[in-house]
């Protein structure tokens, strides 16, 4: 019951629409004097939390992933997959997904990938025949891959928060990710077969695949260094975010010459604002984390699990639940930060892996990015289209399927994220 209270106090204060670090920090401060605790111990409290050398790589992809957009690699990245699968049945959303993917690499937000691979790939899906309703829903669906394939914001995050190991959960998210736009790519072979007012495209030849690779070569190649080098050991997910921010100066600056002291300097702006808006929020997260520690909240769910003989999936699987409902009114910083303290050290009870819990986290988030009332990808979409919300939601109802489809994979086989952390060198 106390944990009831709590959560739909939280919620109420965060539908007011206050920024989510003064409601954490006001909740917080609430809890801990109505419990007799003093606030003179948060001060000290933050401090600490940000004396994390991990932070540094918040900022730090950040600012890669505001300078390859500034870059204009985009069109490069479409074309690209559009010259190499538009000979296949549903070819260019086969395209779509396959710019997805590699954008999600690039710039590790959802909304970014909706948005920028929508503006690009939605005329063209028109263009070849797809439903508006269809090229909607793929677009939107394609652009939660943003937060699962790293490096992702959110895993960082929940990284942070539960003390997993950042490097793992980025290697965690590459199969999953990968498996859910096989799943994408399936449905659109299969719906395509269904769509007669779609062409079928000639296949490119080997000169102009070849030419199409080339020019998208130091864009694909960002994400395979940045990622292959933490799988080698050669990096750690900090440093890794510094290569990956001076080789995407490089690209920007010396390969694609589009951007000069102004975009940098924008791109600096940006990664600023969301760094600060992060490290706040991180705050509060922590304020929290302790005052619900000083309360033994984890500790009294863990003795609920207990008495009422769940286990550990069973466990999960409420969890999921409620992060599904969660999702329909709340966005993903606001749930992983809510969640994690409470359920992280229950999971370290029941034996769980954090890193597998992560990704299975972060696949629900992917649905909550989809899922009406406020679905942030769903207004992204709009806010590109002009569509009718209605049509988009319609659109995306085939992908929110997938994905609980994907999470239940996931669920059943856990290698299929732990595997390759398991063989990273250097873990």
């Amino acid at each position: 019951m106390t944990l009831i209270l709590l959560l739909a106090g939280l919620i109420l204060l965060l539908l007011t629409g206050l920024p989510i670090f003064v409601v954490l920090m006001l909740f917080a401060g609430a809890l801990e004097l109505v419990n007799g605790g003093a606030l003179s111990t948060f001060p000290a409290l933050i401090v600490g939390e940000f004396a994390q050398y991990l932070l540094v790589a918040i900022p730090l992809f950040a600012f890669m992933a505001h300078v390859m957009i500034r870059s204009r690699i985009v069109d490069d990245l479409y074309d690209t997959a559009f010259v190499l699968t538009r000979h296949l049945p549903g070819g260019v959303g086969i395209a779509t997904v396959a710019a997805c993917v590699v954008f999600a690499a690039i710039s590790g937000s959802s909304v970014a990938t909706a948005l920028t691979i929508g503006a690009v790939a939605i005329p063209q899906m028109l263009k070849f025949g797809y439903t508006p309703r269809a090229a909607y829903g793929l677009v939107a669906a394609g652009g939660t891959l943003g937060i699962l394939i790293p490096p992702s914001g959110p895993l960082l995050l929940y990284g942070v928060t539960a003390d997993a190991s950042i490097g793992q959960l980025f290697m965690a998210g590459v199969l999953p990710g990968l498996l859910i736009a096989a799943l994408f790519v399936a449905w659109t072979v299969g719906a395509s077969g269904l769509r007669s007012t779609q062409p079928r495209l000639p296949r490119a030849g080997l000169a102009e695949a070849a030419g199409a690779v080339r020019r998208s070569f130091w864009a694909l190649s960002l994400p395979v260094f940045v990622l292959g080098g933490m799988y080698a050991g050669i990096f750690t997910a900090t440093e890794a975010a510094g290569t990956g921010a001076i080789l995407a100066l490089l690209i920007g600056i010396l390969i694609y010459r589009s951007i000069g002291l102004r975009e940098i300097w924008a791109s600096v702006q940006d990664a600023c604002r969301t760094s600060a808006m992060l490290f706040m929020i991180l705050a509060g997260a922590a304020m929290l984390n302790q005052v619900l520690t000083k309360m033994r909240l984890p500790q009294e769910i863990l003795q609920l699990v207990a008495g009422a003989d769940l286990g550990a999936i069973g466990f999960i699987l409420c969890v999921m639940a409620l992060i599904f409902v969660l999702g329909m009114f709340l966005e993903a910083i606001s749930i992983i930060l809510i969640t994690t303290p409470v359920v992280a050290p229950v999971l370290h009870q029941l034996g769980v892996n954090p890193v597998w819990y992560g990704i299975l986290l972060v696949i629900n988030l992917e649905l909550a990015m989809i899922t009406p009332p406020v679905g942030l990808n769903l207004f992204t979409i709009k806010s590109i289209t002009r569509a009718p919300l209605g049509e988009i939601i319609m659109g995306t109802l085939p992908y929110i399927a997938i994905l609980m489809i994907g999470l239940g994979i996931l669920l059943a086989w856990p290698d299929i994220a732990l595997w390759l952390p398991a063989t990273m060198m250097g873990r």
